[in-house]
């Protein structure tokens, strides 16, 4: 296995043909650590969370093929000099090494032994946030730098509730407490009353993509917390990374109206039949029909009639995830110190 390490943007883009085709090689298949993902990711610095960051990219590969990447940059963090996943942190809910499957130990050791030549002005600690539980890289990693004299910390961070969805919308209902499901019934009844005229629909994959992008950061700075978010940087993370998972085809963008008027939106990830909950938005002059809570039940309703597996909130412990059902999970920290840093 021979590993090297990229540092500009020219060798990032001449790994696109191969990226995705480990990627799903990989047991990290997830959104986020697909190319276009990561590149628009890059691009922004990751909506300008990371202004003073360097490309490092590992890759391995065996006979001319790609078989591994640790897709990371170097920066100043912890007043250490750290190599992040790109992807980190705030942005990007499930982070991780993409490893062919069955390479993973090989590419952890090759890749430790590469950190641990690295001269001291250039690495002190590796990284790596927003590991899932079932993470290849959080099981091997720690033992495997252990044995290097490397120090490992594993740290417990958010929950990330799923729901696993069930081969029916009248199951899935029975399964919910018995107050939520009442209180399910009840706004869908009123949200197909004649008072007004409610509406969802998924956006078309021939819509304009970029107008209808807008209309949902819109939305989303209708939230006071959320406008503060969005600065023109992030904003314009959000443009590009959703209109390059729309090309890739795997954005769901969907809205409610009420008389023709958007209401809600969902910012959804329709990837390896499984719908990955990205962002919503909510104007606050319909709260009375509970449009988030309309929009959100017609989409579980249609990834159950659909097929899809498992309807995934990803990071936050807010209280709706559990009401609808999500069992959580945490992702996790992994830092690794090197020795004498």
């Amino acid at each position: 296995m021979e590993l090297d390490c990229l540092t500009s943007d020219p060798e990032f883009d001449s790994l696109e043909r191969e990226w995705n085709a480990l990627v799903e090689r990989s047991a990290a298949n997830m959104p986020f650590v697909r190319y276009e993902y990561l590149r628009t990711w890059w691009r922004t610095r990751g909506g300008g969370e990371w202004n003073d960051a360097a490309l490092r990219l590992v890759t391995a590969r065996e006979a001319g093929s790609l078989v591994g990447v640790a897709p990371f940059f170097r920066t100043l963090h912890d007043d250490r000099q750290a190599w992040l996943l790109l992807g980190s942190i705030e942005i990007s809910d499930y982070l991780d090494l993409i490893v062919a499957e069955g390479q993973e130990e090989k590419f952890g050791e090759r890749l430790l032994d590469l950190a641990s030549a690295q001269p001291d002005d250039e690495l002190h600690i590796v990284d790596l946030h927003n590991l899932r539980a079932g993470s290849r890289t959080l099981a091997a990693l720690p033992g495997l730098a252990g044995a290097r004299g490397w120090r490992p910390e594993t740290q417990e961070l958010q929950p990330c509730p799923s729901i696993a969805l069930p081969e029916s919308w009248d199951v899935y209902l029975e399964r919910l407490d018995k107050k939520q499901r009442h209180e399910v019934r009840r706004k869908l009844r009123r949200g197909e009353g004649d008072d007004e005229a409610i509406e969802w629909s998924i956006i078309d994959p021939q819509a304009d993509i970029q107008a209808e992008i807008d209309s949902f950061l819109t939305l989303m700075r209708e939230d006071e917390r959320k406008a503060k978010f969005l600065s023109e940087s992030m904003a314009q993370h959000f443009r590009l990374s959703l209109a390059a998972a729309h090309a890739a085809g795997w954005l769901q963008l969907a809205f409610l109206t009420v008389d023709g008027r958007r209401a809600a939106g969902y910012a959804n990830f329709d990837y390896l039949n499984r719908i990955w909950v990205y962002n919503s938005g909510i104007a606050p002059r319909f709260a009375a029909l509970s449009p988030g809570w309309i929009l959100l039940a017609r989409l579980i309703e249609w990834s159950i009639r659909h097929g899809r597996e498992a309807f995934d909130f990803m990071r936050g412990n807010e209280g709706y995830k559990f009401q609808w059902g999500g069992v959580s999970q945490p992702i996790y920290r992994l830092r690794l110190t090197r020795p004498g840093a």
